[in-house]
């Protein structure tokens, strides 16, 4: 279900064709010549790497509203998995990519395999520190300050990012978001969000992996016998309040299945937007 709160008339985005963007995420799903990496090298995400690349771009079409101009950044862009669709959406000339991600390997894959192809998507490491993908990093996750200029991207993507950030973290990235989005500009976040009903289904759920028990007092998450920052969920609440206090503005909230049954999406999503300022 999805709980929209009410927009302006500033947020909202240009008429959808919903018909073409289904063509389009059903074709890219099936395309065998577009970019895909060797399935031993994919480290991050399981399932059909097409196939999920694919339904998330309908994801940030509908629910983000993303539109084909847009200047995009993939805040862990891990292996392509959402850049290869992206590429059959942005605008070749008008619309951008770019993608940060601290594993070498993914980004050498998206270098050689994406860019040649597609040169309005940039790739790029950040060494940025991380228990289980990159711990010898040499940046702090509290210290992160992303290598662009303020203001300069429409829509910011973080799937898969946050259920992997303790707190403090999630804090410093969205400082940091909120300083390189444009006015109007949109963060579309992909989240574990533990509240009554996903902490009742907590034990014999589908997925032991996120079995998650409360640290402490809040307002992280963690699955036991696993390491911390496996799988981070968060009190329901905390991402909304984070977002409000570096200036973002929720207009979506979406419960995702992996906490009950039903819904057209797995992690919980969470759409921010910098909202422009009124003359």
């Amino acid at each position: 279900m999805i709980d929209a709160l009410p927009r302006d008339e500033v947020g909202t985005p240009p008429p959808l064709d919903d018909a073409h963007l289904s063509w389009l995420t059903d074709s890219i799903s099936r395309n065998r010549f577009l970019p895909q990496p060797d399935a031993n090298s994919i480290f991050v995400g399981d399932g059909d790497f097409r196939a999920i690349g694919a339904e998330f771009l309908g994801h940030f079409v509908r629910m983000g509203g993303l539109r084909p101009h847009h200047r995009v950044l993939d805040i862990g862009c891990g292996i392509g998995r959402m850049a290869v669709p992206l590429t059959q959406y942005l605008d070749g000339e008008r619309g951008r990519y770019d993608g940060l991600d601290p594993v070498e390997g993914g980004i050498r894959w998206c270098k050689s395999s994406v860019t040649p192809t597609y040169p309005n998507f940039s790739f790029q490491r950040l060494d940025i520190a991380h228990d289980l993908y990159n711990p010898a990093g040499k940046i702090k996750g509290r210290e992160l300050k992303l290598p662009f200029a303020d203001g300069q991207f429409d829509f910011i993507i973080m799937t898969s990012v946050v259920t992997h950030l303790p707190a403090d973290e999630v804090m410093a990235y969205l400082a940091e978001i909120f300083r390189v989005l444009a006015q109007g500009g949109r963060l579309f976040m992909t989240a574990f969000i533990v509240d009554d009903v996903a902490n009742r289904n907590a034990t014999g759920r589908r997925d032991p992996r996120l079995a998650f028990a409360r640290a402490g007092q809040g307002p992280c998450w963690f699955v036991p016998d696993q390491p911390p920052l496996a799988a981070v969920g968060f009190d329901d609440g905390f991402l909304e309040g984070a977002l409000a206090r570096t200036g973002l503005s929720v207009v979506l909230k979406s419960f995702g299945h992996w906490r009950a049954p039903g819904g057209t999406h797995y992690q919980d999503i969470l759409v921010g937007e910098r909202r422009r300022s009124r003359v």
